[in-house]
C-alpha cells in the first residue's frame, strides 16, 4: 500500500453540475481545489455558477463566514492534468460513461503522488470495475463518493468502497464527507449502490402512471412534493438531471438486475426525440 499523502490541496476532474459544485464544497472546507476541464469555456462557465451560488448565500451556516467569502478564490480552473501532481484527493466527476472515466482515472493515476486518494463519482458504474483502471498500488487508496445533486445543498454522500479499499481510505473517504457537510453512510459495491436503486423504481413507476394516463405530469410532481415531502417531484428531478443520465443509469441496471428496472417506453422515446430536460433544454416540465 501506498504512504498516505498529508497534502491539503485536491482536485476534481470535471467541471460540469457536479463536479464543479464537489469542487466549491471542498473549498468551504478550507482545501485549495484544481478543477480541471477540457477546455476554457467550460471552465469559465463552471466558476460564473459558482459564483451565482456564493451570491445567493450557499455555504452560510455551515462554513464559517470567512470560508465562504473566500471559498472561490481557493479554486484554481486548469485544462492540465498535470497539475494535479500535488493533489493528496482527487475526485472523478466526469461524464457517466465507463469509458470517459477509464481514460480519466488512468490519467489520475499517472500523475497523482504516492499515497493519494482517488474518489470517483460515480452514481451506477461498480467502483471494483473502475477501480481496474488504476495500477495496483493505488487501488487501496480508490474509493467512490457517489454526491447528490445538486451537491451544493443535498446532505448525503454513498461512500462505497472497492474490493481492494483499505479501511483507512474509507476513514478518509469519511473524514472529506463531513468536513464538506455532508452526511456520508457505507454502501456496498453492486450496481446503482442504494439510493439509485429505490430512486429508479419510482421514476420507472412514475413513467407507467403517464404512460397509462393516470395524472398528469405537474400534478404527480405536485402529489409528491404534498403527499410524500420530496423537495422536487420524479418529473422536475428528472428534468434537472437530465433523463438521459436517468436513462443510461437504468440501462445499467436493467442489465445487472433484469426487468424490475427495465426502462419505460416513453423514457426512451423522448430521449431520442432530445427531449431530455438540463439547462436551456425541453424535457417533461
Amino acid at each position: 500500500m501506498m504512504m498516505q499523502t498529508q497534502n491539503k490541496m485536491s482536485g476534481v476532474a470535471g467541471a460540469g453540475l457536479m463536479g464543479a459544485e464537489i469542487a466549491l464544497v471542498q473549498a468551504l472546507a478550507g482545501h485549495d481545489v484544481l478543477l480541471l476541464d477540457r477546455d476554457w469555456t467550460a471552465l469559465d462557465g463552471a466558476m460564473a455558477r459558482l459564483a451565482g451560488l456564493l451570491d445567493k448565500g450557499v455555504g452560510r451556516g455551515f462554513y464559517e463566514a470567512p470560508a465562504a467569502s473566500q471559498a472561490l478564490s481557493r479554486i484554481r480552473p486548469t485544462v492540465d492534468i498535470a497539475d494535479f501532481s500535488s493533489c493528496g484527493i482527487a475526485t472523478e466527476a466526469v461524464f457517466e460513461d465507463a469509458g470517459v472515466k477509464a481514460l480519466v482515472l488512468r490519467q489520475l493515476d499517472e500523475v497523482l503522488p504516492p499515497g493519494a486518494m482517488i474518489a470517483t463519482n460515480t452514481s451506477t458504474i461498480p467502483i471494483s470495475v473502475l477501480a481496474s483502471h488504476v495500477g495496483e498500488a493505488r487501488r487501496p487508496d480508490f474509493i467512490g463518493m457517489h454526491y447528490f445533486s445538486p451537491v451544493s445543498r443535498m446532505k448525503l454522500v454513498e461512500v462505497v468502497p472497492a474490493i481492494f479499499t483499505s479501511e483507512a481510505c474509507v476513514a478518509r473517504a469519511y473524514a472529506l464527507a463531513e468536513a464538506t457537510g455532508k452526511v456520508p453512510i457505507r454502501v456496498k459495491d453492486v450496481p446503482g449502490f442504494a439510493i439509485n436503486r429505490v430512486l429508479h423504481m419510482f421514476m420507472i413507476e412514475a413513467v407507467r402512471l403517464i404512460e397509462e394516463g393516470v395524472v398528469s405530469v405537474e400534478d404527480l410532481d405536485t402529489a409528491c412534493r404534498l403527499g410524500l415531502g420530496h423537495p422536487m417531484g420524479p418529473f422536475e428531478l428528472m428534468d434537472a438531471t437530465t433523463s438521459s443520465l436517468c436513462l443510461s443509469a437504468q440501462q445499467i441496471m436493467f442489465e445487472a438486475y433484469g426487468e424490475r428496472f427495465r426502462p419505460r417506453p416513453l423514457l426512451k422515446q423522448r430521449v431520442a426525440a432530445g427531449l431530455v430536460g438540463g439547462k436551456g433544454r425541453k424535457g417533461w416540465r
